[in-house]
């Protein structure tokens, strides 16, 4: 017996490959929006609780969590081009 099995005649190594890439890049990206969504929550809680002393602190974190977002975003749209490419590449 082989110390590992065979894979199936229509295994798709590269698709599958294609596919937890796209997936990895899915969660980066997701991870992007969880951060900015916590800073925005304290920006805004911030705000709220003392907008006297803390309200520029607030706005800070409501800006940093815009940026944040915008450099998600940006650096998702860059490497799914970059893997959409690769995949063109690969088909062709």
């Amino acid at each position: 017996m082989p110390a590992f099995p065979t894979p199936p005649p229509n295994y798709d190594q590269q698709g599958l490959a294609a596919a937890r890439t796209r997936m990895a890049n899915e969660r980066t990206f997701l991870t992007y929006v969880r951060t900015s969504l916590a800073m925005l929550g304290f920006g805004l809680a911030l705000i709220q609780l003392h907008p006297v002393r803390a309200g520029s602190l607030g706005y800070w974190a409501l800006g940093a969590a815009a940026f944040v977002l915008l450099v998600g975003w940006l650096r998702f749209r860059m490497r799914q081009r970059e893997i959409e490419k690769c995949r063109l590449l690969d088909a062709g």
